[in-house]
């Protein structure tokens, strides 16, 4: 989104709103990070377009063009800004799933892939990534985007996280009766859970594995569409409302079971 500006979200996380109108109307929104890590070099989460102005906030952040060292696109279906991030950080290594390098082969990836241990080992100092079980992680129906690698920045206690969670903030009127925000699992999780017996179950124990593990996070990025902090959520945090947006995911589950077991 042009004019958009770096907002701090913890620290050395920073996040940027874009924009991302679906069939070109209707804005669902989508985002940037820009995490610190512990040799105080920086990394991107995902990429965006940017204009000079964002890039040279960004460059100001890091303390210089070359602190920025990585980009790491953690969805397999967001593509539209992959080329154009590597042309405004040339020298950074670029990182991808399966799909980018298959869909940008003239590109210098770095040879693991995002959702690979091998990559989650390398940033394992500052980053923890998940990747949703139970699900296709690349989906053949181009249309379900469900899955996607989540990451949790260590110093910040920040989670980025692309299409499989959502975050929308309520209209004024409801926040002024206390429901702040609503966080909720991509509606195309029912097609894309994986057509065999036990799919809906792994998916059920990985997505109770992330309130339980990642419930003490004090913040929430997501692309669609927006950032939500601990105390914004309220008493408990983030872990209620992570729990809470698997209960609405029930009906889903039990009747994915019911057909496949």
């Amino acid at each position: 989104m042009s004019g958009s500006r770096w907002q701090q979200i913890g620290e050395g996380f920073w996040n940027l709103r874009g924009s991302f109108r679906v069939g070109g109307l209707v804005e669902i929104g989508t985002h940037l990070s820009l995490v610190r890590l512990q040799d105080q070099r920086w990394a991107f989460l995902d990429a965006y377009s940017l204009d000079d102005e964002q890039i040279a906030a960004a460059e100001q952040i890091a303390g210089g063009h070359d602190r920025i060292v990585a980009v790491l696109n953690l969805h397999p279906f967001h593509t539209v800004h992959v080329r154009a991030m590597h042309q405004a950080f040339p020298r950074a290594q670029l990182y991808g799933t399966e799909r980018h390098r298959q869909r940008f082969a003239d590109l210098p990836w770095a040879d693991e892939c995002t959702e690979q241990s091998a990559l989650h080992r390398r940033f394992a100092a500052d980053l923890v990534f998940t990747v949703p079980r139970g699900v296709d992680f690349i989906s053949a129906n181009e249309q379900v985007h469900f899955s996607s690698v989540l990451a949790l920045h260590r110093d910040s206690a920040a989670i980025h996280v692309d299409d499989t969670l959502m975050c929308l903030r309520m209209p004024l009127p409801l926040r002024w009766l206390g429901i702040r925000e609503l966080v909720s699992f991509h509606p195309s999780l029912s097609f894309a859970l994986e057509k065999r017996a036990g799919a809906a179950a792994e998916f059920r124990e990985w997505a109770e594995d992330l309130a339980e593990d990642w419930g003490h996070a004090r913040h929430l990025c997501a692309a669609h569409n927006s950032a939500l902090s601990a105390a914004a959520a309220g008493p408990g945090g983030l872990r209620p409302l992570l729990q809470r947006a698997l209960q609405k995911m029930n009906g889903t589950l039990k009747r994915h079971q019911r057909s496949w077991g």
